[in-house]
C-alpha cells in the first residue's frame, strides 16, 4: 500500500511538468502571434515611409529645380496683331523678281509691327478680269493692307481702291497715288521701300 502511495506521490508533479508545458507552449504560440503581426504591421509602416521619403525627394528634386527666373521666350512665336497686309502677285508668286523682294520687305514689315502678312498668285489667264476675284477675296477676308505686283494686278487694284478707303493699297511698279493708295518704284532699295509703306499704312491703321 505504502508504494501506491509513492507512485502516486511520483506521479503529480510529472503532471504538473505536463500542464506548465503547456502553458508555456500556448504562450510560445501567443508570443509568435504576436511577433508576426507586429512584423507584418513593421513591413508595412517601413514600406509606407519608404513611399513617403520617396515622394519628399522627388518634390524636393522638382523643386530645386525651380527659380525665379522668367522662361526663355520661344524666339519661334510671335505675337501677331490683328492688321493683316496682303499681297497679290502674278503666276510665279512671290519666287521671281520683283515679287521676291516684295514679298521680303512685307516680312521686315511684319517683324517690325507684327502684322500679319500674306499673298495670293493670280492663276490662269494673266488679266485685270481674271485678277479681280482674287483682290476680292483678299478684300473679303477684311486685309487692311494690300499690295500689288505685276501689270493685270496692278490695274486690278487701282480701279478698286477708290471702293475701299479704309484699305491702304501699295502699288508697286505702276498706278497712281490717292488717298489710300502709294507707289513704288521698281529697282534697288525696292524692298526697303516696301517695308517702310507697309509699316506707315500699318500704323495709319492700327
Amino acid at each position: 500500500m505504502a508504494k501506491q502511495v509513492r507512485q502516486v506521490t511520483q506521479a503529480r508533479p510529472a503532471q504538473a511538468r505536463t500542464r506548465a508545458g503547456g502553458r508555456l507552449a500556448a504562450v510560445g504560440r501567443a508570443v509568435v502571434a504576436r511577433l508576426r503581426a507586429l512584423r507584418g504591421r513593421t513591413i508595412a509602416l517601413a514600406g509606407g515611409a519608404v513611399a513617403v521619403v520617396g515622394a519628399l525627394v522627388v518634390t524636393g528634386v522638382l523643386l530645386s529645380r525651380h527659380d525665379d527666373r522668367p522662361p526663355i521666350p520661344d524666339t519661334r512665336a510671335r505675337h501677331y496683331t490683328e492688321t493683316d497686309a496682303c499681297l497679290l502677285t502674278g503666276k510665279d508668286g512671290i519666287t521671281g523678281a520683283p515679287a521676291a523682294d516684295v514679298w521680303q520687305g512685307m516680312q521686315d514689315a511684319s517683324r517690325a509691327t507684327h502684322a500679319r502678312v500674306s499673298y495670293a498668285q493670280v492663276t490662269g489667264e494673266q488679266s485685270v478680269g481674271n485678277a479681280r476675284p482674287f483682290l476680292n477675296g483678299m478684300l473679303q477676308r477684311s486685309c487692311d493692307v494690300v499690295l500689288a505686283v505685276g501689270g493685270p494686278e496692278v490695274a486690278a487694284a487701282s480701279e478698286t481702291a477708290p471702293r475701299y478707303r479704309k484699305t491702304g493699297f501699295v502699288l508697286v511698279g505702276g498706278g497712281t497715288a490717292g488717298q489710300n493708295v502709294s507707289t513704288l518704284r521698281l529697282g534697288d532699295g525696292l524692298r526697303a521701300d516696301v517695308a517702310a509703306a507697309v509699316e506707315r499704312a500699318v500704323k495709319a491703321r492700327s
